[in-house]
């Protein structure tokens, strides 16, 4: 279908009314949900961050102040407000008070800096920018002086007033924009419907055995998806349980409140799995509440993931999923060889997979492919990105994943590598074209092609191929200047080489297969 006049690809309407008969759109939304959860678990105990207890009243009450608040700013229904705060309880606030004026969200990570932020309140045309002030030794204020917004605003200066009558949103409009792993420049964004992201995480409080005595670590930034709805602490709070917010995911941090709060349920990424391995036998913690740690964003070795239950006594549940819809999860009562091989089967039978050979041609069952994707929560495009979206989607609606899997007879999923040209560092995922672009911009830097190589503790690094002009730069002074060029520091590449010229295609194209190769 063609966008509509905002940029959104909307849900075909018989995909839409199948989705509703059968249940998994309800037509609820975010605001209202906070509602119905307070009316339910009142005093319960919803977000815990620090010395800090917000019930689901306290959540819901809140969320209705600061939504008058910035509806007294001028901040109205379809606005955007590029928000990027920390694990910390006011995030939450935001989230529900811009989802009830029917505002929305542009997920923004703590680690992103001026030229992310510059560019998505830019392209979004963004009237807000929400961030946290002096985080991690950063003090956000440089990039919010170089911003063209109306209103920049921190924890400390949230405008609070007493409720009001809002308007609302409907259940089938967008709730929020978050980012894509794109691979090429830029995030994409992605256009997040009431409807389907609340069928997303409530399916994935089910499939998690979520219960009001469960209990979130939320350890991983809480604006990446899967911290956020896989089954992350959206469908923690439609479950009536309590989220715990970790400022960082080290054991150091992350043991005690373990102990502390009884967690009985967190996510990380491989690489911070590994290293809670490595600590968790000599600590003095006790993390006996744990019973199930959830593993995702990048792929999970199965040598690591046989570690987890005897290391950590826990059960391993392997997520696989996107943030622009389908997610995968091994279950409980998955057989062990299931849980440690595979990266589990879909949310709903109505995931419908294909998994097509380059020409989009069915593969036989068990041969690696491509994989598609379309659901009842996967979008069916970018926002803003028509050109974009003719090669992301098929004529039919089909999202290109850019994964290549193969299908076990039990219908879980084993992912066998990456066909787009995107790293996954860890789980945080950087588009070699951004930095190459960077790096252009320095006058001693005459060519530049970043891949990704293989790392046995992050699954990927970043090593950028550099052919130089003039005095070559230095491999610090490559860094310093990426630095100071305003880019994360996850996507500064862990490896300089330079070189003379760069291998080719047979058709004189920069082989990017063979600079992996050399490395």
């Amino acid at each position: 279908m063609p966008p509509t006049p905002d940029g959104v690809v909307p849900y075909p309407p018989e995909f839409a009314e199948r989705y509703r008969a059968k249940g998994y759109w309800r037509g609820q939304t975010f605001g209202g949900l906070l509602r119905e959860l307070a009316g339910r678990y009142g005093e319960r105990t919803a977000i815990v961050d620090g010395d800090r207890r917000w019930t689901y009243r306290d959540l819901d009450r809140k969320a209705d102040r600061l939504a008058a608040g910035l509806y007294g700013l001028g901040i109205r229904p379809g606005d955007r407000v590029v928000l990027q705060l920390p694990n910390i309880a006011e995030f939450y606030q935001v989230c529900f008070a811009l989802y009830r004026i029917g505002a929305w969200p542009v997920f923004a990570l703590p680690a992103h800096r001026s030229a992310e932020i510059g560019y998505f309140c830019s392209f979004t045309e963004a009237v807000a920018y929400i961030h946290p002030g002096v985080h991690a030794g950063y003090d956000h204020a440089e990039i919010a002086r170089g911003l063209d917004v109306r209103h920049v605003l921190t924890p400390d200066t949230l405008p609070e007033t007493d409720p009001i009558e809002l308007p609302g949103p409907k259940p089938g409009d967008v709730a929020f924009l978050q980012l894509s792993g794109g691979s090429t420049g830029l995030p994409k964004l992605i256009p997040r419907t009431h409807d389907d992201y609340i069928y997303s995480f409530e399916a994935s409080a089910r499939i998690c055995e979520l219960t009001p005595e469960s209990v979130y670590l939320c350890a991983l930034p809480a604006a990446h998806n899967f911290p956020m709805s896989s089954p992350g602490v959206f469908g923690v709070l439609s479950a009536g349980a309590t989220a715990v917010m970790a400022p960082d995911p080290s054991p150091d941090t992350c043991f005690p409140l373990i102990e502390r709060e009884r967690v009985t349920i967190t996510a990380l990424v491989p690489p911070l799995a590994l290293v809670w391995m490595d600590a968790a036998p000599k600590t003095r913690h006790d993390l006996s509440s744990l019973r199930v740690l959830q593993v995702g964003g990048a792929k999970f070795t199965e040598e690591a993931a046989r570690r987890v239950r005897p290391t950590l006594g826990c059960t391993l549940q392997q997520v696989f999923g996107m943030a622009e819809g389908l997610v995968n999860y091994t279950r409980y009562d998955d057989p062990e060889e299931i849980i440690v091989t595979s990266q589990g089967r879909p949310i709903s039978e109505d995931d419908e997979i294909r998994i097509v050979d380059d020409e989009d041609r069915e593969v036989p069952e068990g041969t690696v492919g491509h994989l598609l994707t379309r659901g009842p929560y996967t979008i069916r495009g970018y926002y803003k990105a028509p050109e974009h979206n003719k090669n992301a989607f098929t004529e039919d609606g089909f999202y290109r994943t850019g994964d290549l899997v193969r299908r076990l007879p039990s219908g879980h999923l084993v992912v066998e590598g990456r066909a787009k040209d995107q790293i996954n560092r860890g789980g945080d995922k950087i588009a070699g074209e951004e930095v190459e672009n960077h790096l252009l911009a320095h006058p001693n830097v005459h060519d530049a092609v970043v891949v990704g190589v293989p790392d046995p503790y992050l699954g990927e690094r970043a090593c950028a191929y550099v052919i130089p002009k003039g005095e070559p730069p230095t491999r610090a002074e490559l860094r310093r200047f990426l630095r100071d060029r305003g880019i994360a520091a996850f996507k500064i590449p862990d490896r300089f080489e330079f070189v003379d010229a760069f291998p080719t295609t047979a058709v004189g194209k920069v082989s990017r297969r063979r600079l992996r190769e050399l490395s």
